[in-house]
């Protein structure tokens, strides 16, 4: 971690207008995953009304077609399309990436899914490392040469606060030896959103490729369809006798588009960003700030190789 960490002129109440305000991104083509609901509308809403070229990458086509349809009545900008992929499918990955063509000046790494009982994928793939993370390892490596043709590219890769629950277990990320814990799977799969903005920025970065992760702070989405009604009323309850109370959609997506496209942020890269500023370490007891193993350079080298070795088996 950089002991000269970034500070922007925003903060935990910032929306994603407020952060993109005066910056044109005419020309710009960017990609955001999951943006059929929740924050990853408001983070595509906000890069089309810059002007960008959109697209949404969704599971749910006809889902993001509506979106689309009413992020251009609300921007005026035609040049917003959905497409398909499910990330935890290695098929659809490979035929996004094929259908791409020219340069891909930003990537929100933005959809998820968080706390469902134990899934595995077709490969055998715990869920949500599988979505939440090999997924957009396997979509960010197929877009690299998209990403280097834009000659300043920028990728975004969302992580949470719940990576403080897990580091990744390289020994077992599939749960196929340990105890299958939800939340701990979902720990692990954010620490591994970190890891890689980690290692693909030692990669890319010479390629004017700067990738950084985010947490974008607590918001009711969609992303909670797994938890109990007990435990959305519990989260209510927390956030609103501490000092981080929910955000808004708008507001959840204001630290990706400020990692996306903030000026200021030009040749940053490999590191964690809350609440629109870079994060300070984590402190034992808080519910803040990145952990020391999601920003340590072996393990995200060796999340590289693993995840690689998982897609090409």
């Amino acid at each position: 971690m950089t002991d000269h960490r970034v500070n922007t002129p925003f903060s935990a109440r910032s929306t994603a207008p407020e952060v993109i305000a005066g910056i044109d991104l005419t020309g710009r083509r960017a990609i955001v995953t999951g943006a059929a609901s929740g924050i990853g509308v408001e983070t595509a809403r906000a890069l089309a009304g810059a002007d960008a070229e959109v697209t949404l990458a969704v599971r749910d086509v006809e889902a993001g077609r509506r979106v689309a349809r009413d992020i251009t009545a609300d921007t005026g900008n035609d040049r917003v399309r959905a497409a398909p992929l499910d990330l935890a499918d290695p098929a659809s990955v490979t035929a996004f990436v094929a259908d791409w063509s020219g340069p891909l000046h930003i990537l929100v790494n933005n959809a998820g899914v968080m706390a469902p009982p134990l899934t595995r994928t077709t490969r055998g793939w715990e869920l949500q490392f599988a979505t939440n993370h090999l997924g957009h390892f396997a979509l960010a490596t197929g877009l690299h040469d998209a990403l280097v043709a834009a000659a300043g590219a920028r990728v975004v890769s969302l992580s949470s606060r719940g990576h403080l629950r897990a580091p990744v277990d390289f020994d077992d990320v599939n749960f196929e030896r340990r105890p299958y814990d939800p939340w701990v799977a979902y720990g692990q799969s954010k620490t591994a959103n970190v890891l890689f903005a980690v290692e693909a920025d030692r990669r890319w970065s010479a390629e004017a490729i700067r990738v950084n992760a985010v947490h974008p702070g607590g918001i009711l989405t969609n992303l909670t369809r797994h938890m109990s009604q007990e435990e959305l009323d519990r989260t209510v309850e927390q956030s609103n006798a501490s000092d981080d109370p929910l955000k808004t959609p708008e507001q959840g997506a204001a630290t990706s588009v400020l990692v996306a496209t903030w000026p200021g942020l030009e040749g940053v890269g490999g590191r964690y960003f809350e609440d629109c500023q870079e994060a300070e370490p984590h402190q034992a007891g808080t519910h803040s700030g990145v952990a020391p193993y999601a920003l340590d350079p072996k393990a995200a080298a060796r999340l590289w190789e693993v995840s690689r070795d998982l897609l090409d088996t």
